[in-house]
């Protein structure tokens, strides 16, 4: 028998509906919001994989296309690998929920979020987050919850609760919190401050209480008996093996500066204690003596700094890394720079184009929206020192990108000001730490050695945290190892004005808005001091490269813009074939040619004049001749518009025969000198010799 619930969170009802649909998971609900309708199914194992030293959760949120009354476009007529926005919702889902599973949960895990049903007004992504968290709790599976999530605006100082994405918004937020702490955070902004962004989460946890609640009551209701997690009573003994034999050369190797020098290490004392611990180094036995060299060197490198007052490379909790910044690195592309910090490495290039490169996109939540700047994030295997296969492009690479681009998106010129389709390329050379920070200072530079005007320039930094009990300490500019060993991963962009991006993953039980608190104020210090080392290498934009395309720009009339594009577009077309340029129609009669050069562009906007403008007494125009009657010539003087050029006007003298002077398919310099009431054109041959077309 089915069970409805429902939470009131600020104007919108949330509806859950459990033991009705897909009731052989683990745990399922439906969950609704106006029209829009999520199922989410929860799955698990009923046990680990033999030898298993890792949780295998996956999370997939799939837009089904039949959820808005669309048939999927393209040759294959269905849903295929997740799109660019169902990954990072999907990871929006995972972050949250990782850090409640309780430690040595090993079991195979899936969540499936599907979007069945869609109504505009209410996004979908909202409701998948939380009907992951309910189903989780009502389920057998090991969920230290409840979990909820909530979609943040802030229009004109006020927030806005489950804000649709690109409403006239100065903050997109998303918050994923347990009733006593945050566990998640991703926002764009536009330039808030350290302050008001505490704010809009604190705001955002608050607000979730009646989802909290809803949860824990409907756990209590329906709610399977949890399964019982079998710890390995062998780990404790094992570990403290390993830290017998191993614990002073940990300690050792956890100060070595440099990170290949530093993981030898680690690799050499992982063998040391195969020989002593484990000699026949059989499968399982052998991963279960790296898991506990694992827990030795977490807990060794958290004692030190929490304790010692001691970072890995010998920093204190605040300072930054040597930091080096380049431009013009590359010789033919638009705009590159190269941003090193510490073993950190990003190469950024820009390429700029026209409209016609536009990204086109195609989701039931955002119909054939395009997008102007695009950031592509790439991480080879070999910028941290591996050899694996290639292979297609990662959720992590997705996720990191989209960070950056938000990042940068706030300092873009405005629609209109920058007609260039921006596309930025971050190539990670070495990874030691917040690549993706890496990637924001980069493309800083990079855009304005494009030449592009942003309104200020932006860096980013990547925090951590040590925390045990009360005791914690906040790190500026983690190394990897510290964010692998850490318990949170906190990055920050923004300028001198203030934040424009956030993501925050918590991997315990979640972080006060006091702690959260000082770490945006560190984090906001330690920016600035890396905004001057942006500013001092490049400080204004740069002229835009001789090997970027010319954009030119003109306005015709919004009744002309048919003449221009022409039937089926064929005037256009030919425009375009013929001067070797590509022209973007705007609907309000802007006009933009994209040529190698001004002289060809000068060439596109009079053939432009000359189809869109008026006829008037006086112009000069190289018309095609089309018809010749006995009388004179009929005369294309643009497409679709002909003039009768009479024999008399042929010269300057009389003419027996049109053909004598003139054949059909020629180009002939006219002049109008007549237009009638009618809109009829009189031509002249005769008047226009020795001169140049006007249009």
């Amino acid at each position: 028998m089915s069970v409805i619930k429902e939470a009131i969170v600020g104007d919108k009802t949330i509806r859950f509906e459990f033991n009705k649909f897909a009731k052989q998971a683990n745990g399922s609900v439906m969950v609704s919001c106006g029209d829009t309708q999520v199922l989410v199914t929860v799955c698990a194992a009923e046990a680990p994989k033999e030898g298993q030293d890792f949780f295998p959760l996956s999370v997939d949120y799939i837009e089904k296309y039949y959820a808005a009354g669309r048939i999927p476009g393209g040759f294959v007529k269905r849903e295929g690998r997740l799109s660019e926005l169902e990954t990072l919702t999907s990871r929006l889902i995972d972050r949250p929920l990782r850090p409640c599973f309780p430690e040595g949960y090993l079991n195979d895990t899936q969540v499936i979020a599907t979007v069945m049903s869609l109504d505009p007004l209410h996004h979908p992504s909202t409701l998948a987050m939380a009907g992951a968290s309910v189903a989780l709790m009502i389920s057998d599976i090991p969920f230290n919850g409840p979990v909820a999530s909530l979609r943040i605006g802030r229009k004109d100082g006020k927030f806005i609760i489950d804000s649709v994405p690109g409403d006239d918004s100065d903050l997109e937020l998303v918050v994923a919190a347990t009733p006593d702490a945050v566990l998640m955070v991703e926002a764009a902004a536009k330039f808030l401050s350290e302050a008001e962004m505490i704010e809009a989460i604190v705001f955002a946890q608050k607000s979730m209480k009646p989802l909290h609640d809803l949860q824990l009551e409907i756990q209590k209701e329906i709610g399977k008996t949890k399964k019982e997690l079998v710890r390995d009573a062998g780990a404790d003994a094992l570990y403290a093996k390993a830290q017998g034999v191993a614990g002073d050369l940990v300690k050792t190797a956890l100060v070595i500066k440099e990170k290949q020098t530093r993981q030898k290490a680690f690799r050499d004392i992982k063998a040391k204690l195969a020989a002593e611990l484990n000699p026949e180094n059989s499968g399982s036995v052998g991963k279960a003596l790296y898991v506990a060299l694992e827990r030795l060197q977490y807990d060794i490198m958290r004692a030190m700094i929490l304790d010692d007052k001691k970072r890995i490379d010998g920093r204190s909790f605040t300072d930054i890394r040597k930091i080096t910044c380049e431009t013009k690195v590359l010789k033919r592309t638009h705009g590159s720079a190269l941003f090193t910090r510490g073993e950190t490495q990003a190469l950024a290039t820009i390429t700029l184009g026209s409209g016609d490169d536009e990204q086109r996109m195609d989701s039931i939540t955002q119909p054939n929206a395009t997008k102007q700047f695009m950031l592509h994030y790439n991480f080879p295997p070999f910028s941290v020192g591996e050899a694996r296969p290639l292979r297609g492009i990662g959720r992590r690479e997705i996720g990191h990108g989209a960070l950056a681009e938000k990042a940068l998106t706030a300092v873009l010129p405005a629609p209109g000001t920058f007609n260039y389709t921006i596309r930025l390329v971050s190539e990670v050379l070495e990874s030691n730490g917040s690549s993706s920070m890496a990637t924001v200072c980069a493309g800083t530079m990079a855009l304005l050695d494009a030449g592009v005007p942003i309104k200020q320039p932006v860096a980013g930094i990547a925090m951590g945290l040590i925390m045990e009990g009360s005791k914690y300490a906040v790190l500026s500019d983690i190394l990897g190892d510290e964010d692998h060993l850490g318990d949170m991963d906190f990055k920050v962009t923004g300028g001198q004005e203030g934040i424009t991006a956030l993501q925050m993953d918590i991997k315990i039980g979640g972080i006060s808005a006091k702690i959260l608190g000082e770490a945006l104020e560190q984090a906001r210090q330690g920016r600035q001091f890396i905004l001057q080392k942006l500013i001092a290498a490049i400080n204004a934009p740069a002229e835009i490269s001789e090997y970027a395309p010319q954009i030119f720009q003109m306005k015709i009339k919004e009744e002309k813009i048919r003449d221009l594009i022409g039937p089926g577009g064929k005037t256009i077309k030919k425009l375009v074939a013929e001067l070797g340029v590509k022209i973007d129609i705007n609907d309000d009669g802007i006009v933009n040619i994209i040529a190698q050069d001004g002289a060809t562009a000068e060439r596109a906007k009079q053939a432009i004049r000359g189809i869109t403008s008026d006829p008037e007494v006086g112009a000069i125009y190289l018309g095609l001749i089309k018809k010749i009657v006995d009388f004179g010539a009929f005369v294309e003087i643009r497409p679709g518009l002909e003039g009768l050029l009479h024999i008399s006007q042929l010269e300057n003298r009389k003419v027996d025969r049109v053909t004598d002077i003139i054949q059909e398919g020629e180009q002939v310099l006219v002049k109008i000198i007549d237009v009638d009431r009618q809109g009829k054109i009189k031509l002249s041959r005769k008047e226009a010799l020795g001169q140049k077309p006007t249009v």
